[in-house]
């Protein structure tokens, strides 16, 4: 048995069918006598709802190479310190991240687990990890994440200072007398603009986060405001249904008043009855009698 193709398979089911087709799957494996697949498949992890869903993404080819490329393309500016670069590619990761996570909401619906708007802000999360740190990327792109990765606003391996300081381990070429040495000015130029850089890195990931909190906020509020007028709806349906029933108790009281009426006036025509009949039985009795005397 192929752990890697089991893995392949559980990893696109919805997490509450993950456990139980795992511990199916290293039953099986037992069963073939390979222990050591069995053991491999034991060891998969349960991903959380929202890493299942960034999975779905990672899946389709086309977007994944977006985001990826996008990544590289911004550890690219950290590498050369390219400002202009660096904004323009700040600004299209807000949009690339918005539009993927409503895409893997997407998918998740089509796979029938619709999501809640803070599963897809976690889902954001998770790319925005993408973007800043291969290994992250790396294992987003298996499609086997089992959790929402924490995000850092630098760029593993790419720091110029990380550069800078690779080269000065390495043994220093004497400087030639007629060559300048490094210009100390440019040299903290260079430090402030990477720190420049770093600090629009984390005011544009938490700008970026308040755009979440708002817009998942205005989506709490429309699904709340849908609510209010469904549940006024059944409010009114059932004041009027209330209406209704109140008309027909009246209406039922009225009748039952005058039933007891005419069942008060039926009982004194009996009583009634029942007197004549028993006077005209006592004349028949008393007739009967005297002709019995003659």
């Amino acid at each position: 048995m192929d752990a890697d193709d089991v893995a392949e398979d559980l990893y696109r089911l919805p997490p509450v069918q993950f456990t139980a087709a795992r511990n199916a799957q290293v039953v099986e494996a037992k069963r073939a006598g390979d222990a050591a697949a069995a053991r491999r498949i034991a060891a998969f992890h349960k991903p959380t709802l929202a890493a299942w869903v960034s999975n779905l993404l990672a899946r389709q080819k086309e977007e994944a190479g977006q985001l990826l490329e996008l990544a590289e393309a911004l550890r690219e500016a950290h590498r050369t310190l390219d400002p202009e670069q660096f904004r323009t590619l700040s600004h299209q990761q807000h949009a690339v991240i918005a539009g993927l996570a409503r895409q893997a909401g997407g998918l998740a619906r089509q796979a029938g687990q619709p999501v809640s708007p803070s599963v897809l802000h976690e889902v954001e999360q998770t790319l925005r990890a993408v973007l800043a740190d291969p290994e992250v990327a790396e294992q987003w792109a298996t499609g086997r994440l089992t959790k929402v990765p924490a995000v850092s606003t630098d760029f593993p391996g790419t720091s110029p200072l990380a550069q800078v300081s690779k080269k000065d381990a390495e043994p220093e070429e004497p400087t030639p007398a007629n060559e300048k040495a490094p210009d100390a000015a440019e040299e903290k130029r260079r430090a402030r603009l990477k720190d420049a850089m770093k600090a629009a890195t984390e005011a544009a990931a938490e700008a970026s986060r308040r755009d979440d909190d708002v817009r998942r906020a205005e989506e709490e509020h429309e699904q709340a405001t849908v609510r209010r007028s469904a549940a006024d709806e059944r409010v009114a349906l059932l004041t009027a249904q209330l209406g209704e029933a109140e008309e027909e108790r009246r209406t039922a009281a009225e009748a039952a008043d005058e039933a007891a009426v005419r069942v008060r006036g039926a009982a004194r025509e009996q009583k009634a009855a029942q007197r004549k009949a028993a006077s005209t039985s006592r004349a028949v009795e008393g007739l009967s009698g005297g002709d019995s005397a003659r």
